[in-house]
């Protein structure tokens, strides 16, 4: 089983435009409703693999639970006496614009009973996915908590202060993309960045650079992998590679193959129209023929 922790779990809305023109007015021709957060997405993919995922984390309201029982997706969420955090997506013309509410404000009881519900979920679980922003009310180094608490793989997809108190408490795997990656290390180039971060507890560093593919640096080794280029919603690209990093160390697969499959089901799913789906088919036609270049250490 895989559990993936969205501590900042939403109700995504996506919106489709023909075009997206500041300041005027637009119809949507066409809109789509369903749970999400990065997490939440991670299971999504996860399930359509065909893997066992759990859903655990923070949600207010009671849609995201609705709609995570109708697509048969497993949750212990803790919930949250608040509205639903929504997030909105304006997809036009192959490119997506983001807006993300900041969520409702966590208790320190609430943060209690999640990592109390966490470590025992996390032991069950051949690999943790923690994923996304952090809600108000919680400390920077919420996750570097949960990391500590249990010896289970744990891959981290964050930002920010987040990702960088997470460091610490040693990650099996990190996955921010080049900005990020940038942003909490200080150095433009993303291998000295990925070096600085395994310098500080981290196992490898996965940096994803959109269309032109990801960089991993390991302790085995450094690997770059590209794949075919893609149009469509980028928006679950990122959650897509997560969801087939997460697979892969589960059953134990070495770096080129995880790049492989990371690059094909992240393209797989810029085909989709909603962060969380993925193509199989294009995923099952890239998977085999992505190039993964092994680089001098």
């Amino acid at each position: 089983m895989i559990l993936t922790v969205t501590l900042n779990a939403a109700l995504d809305v996506t919106y489709h435009v023909p075009a997206l023109v500041p300041g005027e007015s637009h119809r949507v021709s066409e809109v789509a409703v369903r749970a999400g957060g990065k997490g939440v997405n991670v299971a999504r993919v996860l399930r359509a693999l065909g893997h066992n995922a759990l859903v655990t984390g923070f949600a207010g309201g009671t849609e995201i639970q609705a709609d995570l029982a109708a697509a048969g997706i497993p949750e212990s969420l803790v919930a949250l006496d608040a509205p639903v955090r929504r997030t909105v997506t304006v997809v036009a013309d192959g490119d997506a614009t983001v807006l993300n509410e900041p969520g409702p404000r966590v208790s320190i009881s609430d943060w209690s009973r999640l990592v109390g519900d966490f470590h025992q979920l996390a032991e069950r679980a051949d690999v943790v996915v923690l994923s996304g922003s952090l809600p108000p009310g919680l400390p920077s180094d919420a996750y570097a908590q949960l990391i500590r608490t249990t010896t289970t793989p744990v891959i981290l997809d964050t930002s920010g202060q987040a990702l960088l108190d997470g460091v610490p408490a040693g990650p099996r795997l990190v996955k921010p993309n080049a900005e990020e990656l940038a942003a909490v290390t200080g150095h433009d180039d993303p291998r000295a960045g990925a070096e600085w971060l395994r310098a500080r507890g981290v196992g490898a560093v996965l940096a994803s650079f959109g269309e032109d593919g990801l960089l991993a640096v390991t302790a085995d080794g450094v690997w770059r992998a590209r794949p075919e280029p893609m149009r469509g919603n980028p928006t679950g690209a990122g959650d897509a590679c997560v969801a087939a990093l997460a697979a892969g160390i589960a059953a134990g697969a070495g770096w080129p193959e995880l790049l492989a499959d990371a690059v094909a089901l992240s393209a797989a799913a810029v085909a989709c129209p909603l962060a969380g789906d993925v193509d199989l088919d294009i995923y099952r036609r890239l998977a085999p023929d992505i190039e993964v270049e092994e680089l001098p250490c």
